[in-house]
């Protein structure tokens, strides 16, 4: 059984490319090999370049390792955390309660 194909719509897809890009410019920022990189991450080389061309099909850990190694998993914890609909909502106590329908009687 072979994994199912994740479909995006195409302006997720460029983001994605976009986060793919910006860890591959950081990768060479730095001055590092592609094989250094992944060797240091403990992943493959063809993995690397599936986080560095953004393919929805890459492990979140993979990436997370990717960043540890150019110093950068700071920006990982930052993901989300400005979440200002989140916090309107929150703060409008618009949270959704699901109630039980009434329990039904010996009557009924």
């Amino acid at each position: 059984m072979g994994r199912k194909a994740t479909t995006l719509l195409p302006k997720h897809s460029r983001l994605l490319s976009g986060v793919g890009e910006n860890v591959r410019l950081a990768r060479l920022r730095r001055k590092l090999s592609a094989q250094q990189v992944a060797d240091r991450a403990g992943i493959s080389r063809t993995t690397l370049q599936k986080v560095e061309s953004g393919d929805p099909s890459t492990a979140l850990g993979n990436l997370l390792q990717v960043l540890i190694v150019l110093g950068l998993e700071n920006d990982f914890f930052a993901l989300a955390e400005n979440d200002p609909l989140g916090r309107k909502l929150q703060d409008a106590g618009l949270t959704v309660t699901r109630k039980r329908a009434p329990r039904k009687t010996a009557e009924s």
